[in-house]
């Protein structure tokens, strides 16, 4: 199943204009770099639902908490751990 994770964003990262940029999103922690060209309109300590690497939604902080807090205490966040994801926590 996929599924669409609520993170974050910590930092925009790289930005070629207003649509096309990039942001490090923190998931509980561990931190990604991650897509937000479809949420334009997403700033700097805005929680985003991301699937795939891409911000598809900007949601409610209390929201964003409590769906990844089921979704941790199901199992389902452990995927994001990975080397790559300790690579950019750096």
């Amino acid at each position: 199943m996929c599924l669409a994770i609520p993170g974050k964003i910590i930092a925009i990262t790289d930005q070629l204009d207003e649509t096309f940029r990039k942001g490090k999103v923190s998931f509980g922690g561990i931190m990604k770099e991650v897509s937000l060209y479809m949420v334009p309109e997403a700033k700097i300590g805005d929680y985003v639902l991301v699937h795939v690497g891409v911000a598809i939604n900007i949601v409610d902080e209390e929201e964003a908490k409590l769906t990844f807090s089921y979704l941790k205490s199901m199992g389902e966040v452990e995927e994001l751990d990975t080397p790559d994801s300790i690579k950019n926590n750096s």
